[in-house]
């Protein structure tokens, strides 16, 4: 079993974020929703229900006894957010924007089920693959992610600070093909630890001077405290992804 170091503890503080957000608006965000459902009869039962599966799944997370259990609840919940953007693209789909949305939700899935497999004390090749799989899947996110930036490119300017400088254009820019080079590094497993590294550093920047002067600028608006914690979850997901190439690393040098 390995112990991921501290990527785990990010996504279960986003999680629990999230539930809280959900139950002081008693509603679901831009990023989980299901509008696809329709005006379902007593729809604040549903809100209660994800705000408790992510407050438990986000505190159990943080322990290594309870770890694996509260990953299973995090991989669940955020699966079914991603699957409910699925009608979306379907009705929709040649337009990116419910991809993007279905990929950051899925990117979630991705850490959660590193964290799930790697916490597993069974079946050692059935670990290794349950993680593999969780990796590779975040490396496809992060296409994704390159994809909407790329797509959305006007909109990509308009959250880069004005003052910061030379521009947001060269920002907009810089970061999309910032994940353009991780996706190839993480898919191709040339420099992917690396790649991870600054990946995070780059998404939690984002975090820092984008989600969060937006809440503190207007903080009864829902859609900054979501994207906050949202960002929180995708930084987390990818620390992951950097504790586990970082032990697999550290394993093979170790090794005889």
């Amino acid at each position: 079993m390995m112990r991921i170091s501290f990527g785990r503890h990010v996504l279960g503080l986003a999680a629990v974020v999230f539930g809280v957000i959900a139950l002081v608006w008693r509603d679901f965000n831009g990023w989980q929703q299901i509008t696809v459902l329709g005006n379902i009869p007593h729809r604040e039962i549903l809100v209660y229900f994800a705000a408790a599966m992510q407050l438990v799944g986000g505190f159990a997370i943080q322990w290594p006894r309870t770890a694996r259990a509260g990953a299973a609840m995090l991989l669940a919940i955020y699966l079914v957010f991603a699957l409910l953007w699925v009608p979306r693209i379907a009705a929709k789909p040649f337009i990116y924007d419910p991809w993007g949305n279905f990929f950051e939700q899925f990117s979630l899935v991705s850490g959660a089920l590193i964290v799930y497999a790697l916490f597993d004390r069974g079946n050692a090749e059935r670990t290794a693959r349950l993680a593999r799989i969780g990796y590779i899947c975040f490396g496809i996110c992060v296409v994704s992610f390159t994809l909407d930036q790329l797509f959305y490119l006007s909109a990509t300017v308009s959250f880069v600070p004005k003052w910061i400088p030379p521009g947001q254009m060269f920002w907009a820019i810089a970061t999309t093909i910032a994940f353009a080079l991780a996706a190839i590094a993480l898919l191709s497993g040339r420099l992917a630890l690396l790649a991870s590294r600054l990946l995070v550093v780059m998404i939690v920047g984002f975090g820092l001077l984008v989600w969060l002067p937006a809440a503190f600028a207007d903080p009864h608006k829902l859609f900054n405290w979501a994207g906050n914690a949202e960002n929180l979850a995708i930084a987390g997901a990818a620390w992951i992804v950097t504790d586990f190439l970082g032990h697999n690393r550290a394993s093979s040098t170790s090794s005889p």
